[in-house]
């Protein structure tokens, strides 16, 4: 079995210790943060080292994400539903009692004036043929039939119903993934300033040698790589008596605004994208754009009550495409942008089938 040396225990990093560590293979991660808990809820958060995956919704929508994304992004996602699914049913055999995955479809929902990106999204399913054929069609609703499905919803919302979609309980399954990783040796307070093949180089105390070496670490992956940051920015509401079944996108001019039930009356509401590597808390303007866009959408948050505002740095490529490296010694995984929860299963799996790909080519020399 292999010495393992992660640097990042984001949703990359935490998911990749759980996977290797139940292969039995001696995994030690590396991170700035100081202990594996969520950052806390009910105050506002900026500023923290904490990973971008405690701040995402962790919506699982390869379908809507055509609006912004290609054909490519949306079958890594599509993969990666059953995935997760497959993760959570392990993680709640070793006992996990917490909620952690949800899969009733969504909705796509857009107001008269912004159909533009809902057609978008449409003509990009009918123009891929094969991606077409790979994932469900979505269910145009009427007014009825939307009415239905989720009675709290506006009437007169152009709607969609993407079956199949779904949603991680973003902190609860990153919590998860920390406290059953087995035999895993966490090192928190720690930062990697660089990582090469078999090294991890720790801030302050140099290098760390291991049989492979894991880059997981975000935008703190710079230079090695050139990424940047790219603000966004939630609110949490509580808001007793709303109900809504499932995960909703409104295809909004100026944000992709979703609104996301949890347990306990709660609703995530995000997110906005500005380039930005600011890590302050929520602006004025974002906070009510989004909460505007949210209440159009569910009237009867009007009387909800801000419980929580965040934001966080989503790492970005220049092309906003998810980057894989392998190499004896050294894998990497960056870029994810907001992608992140719906990427990272296929793309650990794919990383770690190359790995094992790439050992056994000495074998055939």
């Amino acid at each position: 079995m292999a010495r393992i040396g992660i640097a990042g225990a984001g949703v990359l990093g935490r998911l990749l210790a759980w996977q290797l560590s139940r292969a039995g293979h001696h995994v030690t991660v590396f991170d700035p943060a100081s202990g594996p808990e969520a950052p806390p809820t009910g105050q506002l958060v900026g500023g923290a080292p904490f990973a971008a995956g405690f701040t995402a919704a962790g919506m699982l929508s390869p379908i809507a994400e055509l609006d912004n994304a290609g054909p490519e992004i949306a079958r890594l996602g599509w993969r990666s539903l059953a995935l997760w699914r497959e993760v959570a049913e392990a993680l709640r055999a070793d006992g996990c009692r917490a909620p952690l995955f949800e899969q009733h479809g969504s909705l796509m929902l857009a107001h008269g004036s912004d159909l533009g990106a809902a057609r978008r999204v449409l003509a990009r399913l009918d123009t891929a043929p094969t991606l077409a054929a790979e994932l469900p069609a979505p269910q145009p609703l009427d007014r009825a039939a939307l009415a239905t499905l989720e009675p709290a919803l506006a009437p007169g919302l152009h709607a969609w119903l993407l079956p199949g979609e779904a949603q991680v309980m973003s902190r609860d399954m990153l919590s998860a993934l920390a406290v059953h990783a087995k035999n895993v040796h966490w090192c928190w307070g720690e930062r990697v300033e660089r990582v090469a093949p078999g090294v991890l180089h720790l801030m302050g105390e140099g290098p760390v040698r291991f049989d492979l070496a894991i880059d997981v670490r975000g935008v703190g992956a710079t230079p090695d790589l050139p990424l940047r940051g790219v603000r966004g920015e939630v609110i949490w509401l509580h808001a007793p008596g709303v109900t809504l079944q499932r995960p909703v996108r409104l295809l909004h001019p100026r944000h992709r605004v979703y609104i996301v039930p949890r347990p306990g009356d709660l609703f995530v509401v995000g997110a906005s994208e500005v380039e930005s590597e600011d890590r302050s808390p929520v602006s004025l303007r974002s906070a009510v754009e989004l909460m505007a866009a949210a209440q159009s959408v569910l009237p009867e948050l009007a009387e909800a009550r801000i419980v929580h505002m965040e934001a966080n740095l989503r790492p970005a490529l220049p092309d906003n495409e998810p980057h894989t490296h392998t190499e004896p010694g050294l894998l990497r995984i960056n870029g994810l942008f907001r992608h992140g929860w719906l990427l990272a299963p296929a793309l650990v799996q794919d990383a770690l089938a190359a790995l094992a790909d790439m050992e056994k080519e000495p074998a055939h020399a």
